[in-house]
Parts: C-alpha cells; structure tokens; sequence
C-alpha cells in the first residue's frame, strides 16, 4: 500500500495487451481492499495500510460513462472472474470490503460519498446481470446495510431456490447465462462444489430479506442520528469547545504536537458522535421490533387448537 504509486501494475500493456495496465490497477485496488478489510475485522480496528487501500480503490473508481461508480476489471475471457462482464463481479466485491471493514468505515463521509455511485451502479446494471452475479450482490448486500432493497433481495433468492437440484446442491451452469466453452462442449448441470458452496455461503452470512430489512432500518436511523449530532458540533456549543480542549491537551500530554493533537482530538469526537448514533440506531429499532410483537399478540387468539385423534398417545 505504501507503494502504490510506486510499483508498477501487475498485468501491462507491453506484455498483456491494450488497456491491461489500467485494468489490473483497478483489479488490484479492490482486491487489496478486501483482503486487508477481512484481515482486519477479525480484531475490530481498521488498520492505517487498510484505510490506505480504501484510498487507492476510490482513486481507481470510475466517475463517468457506463461504468460509473465500478471499476476497470482485467479481461481474459476467464468468466466469472475475468471477463467482459466481471466488472460487476469486482464492484460487490468492492461493497463486500466496504461492508466488513470494522469501525462502520462505510458511514464515514469519504467512504458515504464514493458508496452513492457506487449502490448507484450495481442496482441500474442489476437487470442485465447473469445469476451468479446477483448471487455475490447477494453477498454484498448482507454485509453492506442499504446497499439493496429487501424486496429485491427477496426475489434474488426466490431465483436461486428454484434452480436448486433434487440432490440439495446447485449446478454452476444454472448460473453462468450463455456461457460458452472453449472447445464447444456441453457445460456440467451436476450439482458442483463451487455453486453449492456460494450458497452455503449466504445462508451463514444471514442474507434473508429479515436480516436485510434490519440493517437497513439500523443504518438509516444512524444516518439521521449522526446528521442531529453533528448538527449541535458548531463552536457555539457550549460543550463542544471544553470537550476539544481537552483531548487535544491529552493527546499532547501522549506526545502528540499542538497541531496534530487538533486534529486527533476531532477525530475521536467524531467516533464519540458515531457511537451514539449507533447506540440510538438500535434503540429505535428495539422500540420498532417490540411494537410489531405486541401487536402481533392478538393474532395468537386466532390460531385454533389441533384436535387430538382417536388412539393418539399423550406422552407426559
């Protein structure tokens, strides 16, 4: 990461063909993301070469014509990694990174303002997608709250639950739309590790449209809730000056200079405001979930009771 500009892209012009250089820059911008982001959930702290990957990736997004809030993608004919049509592939995986990256990353406001092209992009290209590619939005959607509606998840799994095999398992030409081999042989309709094993995936993500509907109520409520908060953070506010002074004098006390202090000390504020956001997010959703349940209680005096059968045995 602290090379970046330094080294060169992986695949190049020279050696692969035109438009390989910028291709393989932004390939390799995501997939940095998402490696350092997964590396660094597992202990809760996005780390500083992680926050620079993210830097690197939004660099390399696309801000005009069809691709627009995606990425160049490397193009070798290799489906469903590295194909024509994999840049829809690589763009969830960018939301994937995004979604997992500890400390709600993805609400900050230089992550929040390359997510907006980038939901922008992966729902008005969603229409002309092949299965396996709604299958990893699929994916992405669960780990990123917001980033797709739950009736549209809804109707994504009801597809994929009809292209269920007798056996249990899925077959990778289900989900592959036209594709062709090379040598013009018939694909496999078996059930195949790799489909059945995406879908193993989702159902341990929790990409039901309950779960989905949840995180989006969630994420929304923390949006609003963070625009209050900040909203009373003006020099006006008699609290906000006190409360700056001291952490700056903490962080200088740490060893921090003046200036940098300054800085670090509106850095956690915001955290400080985050939290509470957060905090009052799922408040409100506590508030909203127990309304539905006790106002589903009057429906239990319309179940009626099983009757018990001629010869059934009670067991005590």
């Amino acid at each position: 990461m602290r090379l970046w500009k330094e080294v060169e892209p992986f695949y190049k012009d020279a050696d692969r063909g035109p438009y390989k250089s910028v291709e393989s820059r932004g390939t390799e911008s995501v997939l940095n993301a998402l490696i350092l982001s997964s590396r660094d959930a597992q202990n809760g702290q996005l780390s500083n070469d992680a926050r620079k990957a993210f830097e690197n990736m939004w660099a390399e997004q696309q801000i005009a014509g069809k691709q627009k809030g995606a990425w160049l993608w490397l193009r070798f004919k290799n489906e469903p990694w590295e194909a024509d049509d994999s840049g829809y592939f690589g763009a969830t995986l960018a939301a994937v990174a995004l979604g997992i990256a500890p400390g709600n990353y993805w609400a900050t406001p230089e992550a929040q303002t390359s997510l907006r092209p980038l939901r922008e992009y992966l729902n008005r290209e969603f229409a002309v997608q092949i299965p396996i590619n709604r299958v990893l939005l699929l994916w992405a959607a669960a780990k990123l709250p917001g980033l797709l509606e739950p009736d549209r998840q809804k109707a994504i799994i009801g597809e994929l639950l009809e292209k269920q095999r007798a056996d249990g398992g899925w077959s990778l030409s289900s989900l592959s739309g036209d594709w062709k081999r090379a040598d013009g042989t018939s694909q496999e309709t078996t059930s195949d590790g790799y489909a059945t094993g995406l879908m193993n995936l989702f159902r341990n993500v929790g990409g039901s449209g309950g779960i989905a509907m949840i995180n989006t109520i969630i994420a929304r409520r923390a949006q609003f809730h963070q625009a209050t908060l900040v909203s009373h953070l003006t020099p006006l506010d008699a609290g906000v000056s006190p409360t700056l002074h001291g952490l700056t004098t903490n962080l200088v006390a740490h060893g921090a200079s003046g200036p940098d202090a300054f800085l670090q000390a509106q850095g956690l504020l915001y955290g400080i405001v985050q939290k509470q956001a957060a905090m009052l997010a799922v408040a409100d959703t506590f508030w909203l979930l127990a309304i539905v349940f006790l106002g589903m209680i009057p429906l239990v005096l319309l179940l009626r009771r099983s009757p018990v059968h001629a010869g059934a045995v009670v067991m005590e």
